[in-house]
């Protein structure tokens, strides 16, 4: 069933049945699903348990650190994953529906951002398990924190699978996330940076991301973060339509 958009909505195409299929065909990948959740879950351990000893918050810090570095890496990949269709030809068949490029940049988005609380939900669970505390409130907070982010991951993922070729695309792709998570404060405190780096992080894509999760469990600023998640979003969001036009003329 389609959702009700007018017949010029830039959203058109973008209906239930799409949506159901995509997030079936994404969570049917079991090692994507087991990528997404495995990687941060390595690092909430490596990370996580030598702050046990120090009481509930260092650790719940972790936590939604490491949710939110998964949330950031499974959306970035599902939305990369467009590269592989554009080599199989299947921006030729989608020029046949009635789907438009902001349309099926919002399938995307919302598919990878759907893998992205996978990521989010497990990390989560692991903490409880290791000995996170918190109120109801603050868990929702920090689940709300930890992965609303990835909306811009999921939209700059698109954005490189629709520059890069498929064999390329997660090679470049997956470093530039852990630098970005670097720069985010993901990994290591920002206070531990350079002074040089710590004026840059606040102008990356990755850093409200690690704001928003620390502070959602620590207390913190987040206008600036929210503002740059914004700006961030928007700006990779317009650079992906742009694209997805271009190559819909050209096929």
């Amino acid at each position: 069933m389609s959702l009700p958009l007018p017949v010029g909505s830039p959203l058109r195409g973008c209906n239930r049945t799409v949506l159901a299929l995509e997030i079936r065909r994404v969570l049917r990948n079991v090692r994507t699903v087991v990528l997404v959740i495995a990687m941060p879950t390595s690092f909430f351990l490596l990370y996580g348990l030598p702050s046990r000893a120090s009481g509930g918050r260092p650790l719940a810090q972790v936590m939604v650190s490491m949710a939110a570095y998964g949330a950031m890496v499974g959306a970035a990949g599902c939305g990369a994953g467009i590269a592989v269709e554009r080599a199989l030809g299947w921006q030729r068949q989608l020029r046949l529906t009635p789907m438009r490029p902001l349309g099926q940049v919002a399938v995307k988005a919302i598919t990878a951002m759907v893998l992205g609380l996978v990521s989010v939900a497990a990390q989560f669970a692991l903490g409880a398990a290791f000995g996170v505390r918190l109120g109801w409130d603050e868990w929702l907070l920090a689940a709300a924190a930890a992965w609303l982010p990835s909306l811009l991951f999921a939209v700059l993922g698109l954005l490189c699978g629709l520059l890069l070729p498929s064999e390329n695309v997660m090679q470049l792709a997956g470093p530039g996330l852990a630098l970005l998570a670097v720069f985010g404060g993901l990994f290591i405190p920002l206070e531990v940076l350079p002074q040089v780096l710590r004026d840059l992080a606040p102008f990356t894509p990755a850093y409200g991301s690690g704001a928003l999760a620390r502070a959602a469990v620590s207390g913190g600023e987040v206008l600036v973060p929210v503002a740059g998640l914004a700006t961030w979003t928007v700006l990779f969001g317009a650079l992906a339509v742009w694209r997805l036009r271009r190559d819909i003329r050209r096929v």
